[in-house]
């Protein structure tokens, strides 16, 4: 039997190319949970990994697509069956395993999670890693002492995946949110989202820099990381917690140290691709219950496996609003 899939391969001079292939089911990698795909979604990683960049992909020829939902084809774990609605998100695959960017995958089971009941397989990629994450994030400052009335959170790279489901979420459960953003085109968007608040990216930033800035915020999630996170550290509020995701504004941080021994601030590093099980189940029931699927639609795109070359420059451009789920048949 074959299926369709992008994939992604490297030519002599090292130039990385994709293009919509026939694969024979032979070549699937080892495991034990065949899944039919229903949907996948596009990440930051995946843009990295269709262009070659960060050095994620160590093998070709290689399918990317590190989150998927689908249906189990063929199972040889007892805990689950054929017919069983499923969720991959994390665990490397996409990257050193090949992931979602097909109509079939096979995995470890233990990289699995059943489809949170309430949510359907496309809902599932609509929050994804992205949702993953910005719900882990939220948890993780709640564990350390946030709460709605504590006073504003900030969100930074707002408009992007994560930072928009971390802005609906917040607003939904009580929380005043301040989005921050390099892109003022999404500002109505983030504003139907539940953002209180708008907070342009270059007038932050270019705001005069001192080791220790007025105290703006309760806490923080933020997505970029580079000179975005360094100066909110500087801004947060006494005993107040930074959420740390992404690097998508680089991995440099220069901050001091005035911020943690005057203020008391804690940064909270966020990894959801090797989270434990019972964290990520927590997590997903968690957001089957939390999120407005229904108004967070307008933050959605879907395309199929033959549009992801372009999604793919376009993510990593900074020009993907939301979530983007790809439809591989």
């Amino acid at each position: 039997m074959t299926f369709r899939a992008l994939l992604t391969d490297r030519d002599a001079d090292g130039k990385v190319a994709s293009a919509v292939t026939e694969i024979d089911d032979s070549r699937l990698p080892a495991g034990n949970v065949t899944v039919d795909i229903d949907w996948a979604g596009l990440n930051f990683k995946d843009g990295l990994c269709l262009t070659g960049g960060g050095g994620l992909v160590r093998a070709y020829p290689h399918i990317a697509g590190i989150d998927f939902a689908g249906t189990v084809r063929d199972s040889a774990d007892d805990r689950y069956a054929a017919g069983d609605a499923v969720v991959l998100t994390g665990w490397r695959v996409g990257e050193t395993q090949w992931g979602g960017f097909a109509e079939r995958a096979r995995v470890s089971a233990d990289w699995l999670v059943p489809l949170p009941h309430g949510l359907s397989t496309r809902d599932a990629m609509v929050v994804g890693t992205a949702g993953l994450t910005a719900m882990l994030a939220i948890s993780r400052l709640e564990a350390a002492g946030l709460a709605p009335d504590a006073g504003p959170v900030l969100v930074t790279g707002a408009a992007g995946g994560v930072g928009s489901i971390a802005t609906a979420l917040l607003a939904k459960l009580g929380y005043e949110v301040a989005a921050l953003s390099g892109r003022p085109q999404h500002a109505e968007a983030l504003t139907a989202l539940g953002a209180a608040s708008l907070v342009d990216r270059h007038a932050f930033l270019a705001e005069p820099d001192k080791p220790l800035e007025s105290a703006r915020w309760a806490a923080a999630i933020d997505n970029v990381g580079g000179p975005v996170l360094g100066k909110l550290l500087k801004q947060i509020r006494y005993g107040g917690a930074v959420a740390s995701i992404g690097n998508a504004g680089g991995i440099d941080l220069q901050t001091n140290v005035l911020p943690f021994i005057l203020r008391g601030v804690s940064l909270l590093g966020i990894d959801s691709v090797l989270q434990p099980y019972p964290a990520r189940i927590a997590a997903w029931q968690r957001l089957a219950q939390t999120l407005d699927l229904a108004a967070y639609g307008a933050m959605v795109r879907e395309i199929g496996l033959e549009d992801l070359p372009q999604a793919a420059e376009q993510i990593l451009a900074g020009e993907i609003r939301g979530r983007v789920l790809v439809n591989p048949r």
